[in-house]
């Protein structure tokens, strides 16, 4: 690994600005989803760049890449969590564009390094 840090990693950048949209987002879910959905969402966007982290932490290859797949687990977490916030109506299409756009992104992002890193 070149980066000097995990937070020099465009990975663990782009998991950061994942979850401060999905963060945004969430704020105007209604207050009965508060200990609901909107905790498992916000959850599982904090999972993301955090286990980017620690697997860089962990410095060893085996685990950055064990702990990149647990990142992308959580991310098929939170796309499936917001596809039932959509179903419910508790959001709308227009609204979550940025944060689908964003798991996209990181999306492919997790892929290539899973990938690179065997």
């Amino acid at each position: 690994m070149t980066a000097k840090s995990y937070r020099d990693l465009i990975i663990w950048q782009k998991g950061l600005e994942l979850v401060l949209a999905l963060y945004e987002l969430t704020k105007s879910f209604p207050k009965e989803e508060l200990f609901g959905l909107t905790t498992q969402l916000r959850r599982a966007a904090v999972s993301i760049p955090s286990n980017i982290a620690e697997g860089y932490g962990r410095r060893s290859n085996g685990d950055f890449r064990r702990f990149l797949l647990i990142a992308r687990g959580s991310l098929f977490e939170l796309e499936t969590q917001l596809l039932i916030a959509k179903k419910l109506k508790i959001t709308k299409e227009d609204t979550t564009a940025k944060v689908e756009s964003l798991m996209i992104e990181v999306s492919k992002l997790l892929y290539c390094f899973i990938k690179k890193i065997k």
